[in-house]
């Protein structure tokens, strides 16, 4: 995550908006990067259990929300949608 953060860095300072995707929310609060989004998944599945396009699609659309924010830099958790 240290190493994505400061990439999100140097990219946001030529003029490009960016965003990603933690697993681990405590050393993303340290780094703080612009944009993250915090998912409760293990490490490896950051869209969550494989085969569920309906959960990986809500991630992504939560995660390309995050770019319009200007309030940087931003940590949002991600809510699973109900079944």
């Amino acid at each position: 995550m240290q190493t994505v953060g400061l990439a999100q860095q140097i990219i946001e300072e030529r003029g490009i908006p960016t965003a990603s995707i933690t697993l681990l929310e405590g050393i993303t609060r340290k780094i703080r990067p612009p944009r993250s989004l915090a998912v409760p998944y293990p490490l490896g599945f950051p869209l969550g259990e494989p085969g569920n396009p309906g959960l990986q699609t809500s991630i992504l659309r939560a995660l390309l929300a995050l770019v319009s924010r200007n309030d940087v830099p931003v940590l949002v958790n991600f809510s699973p949608p109900s079944t």
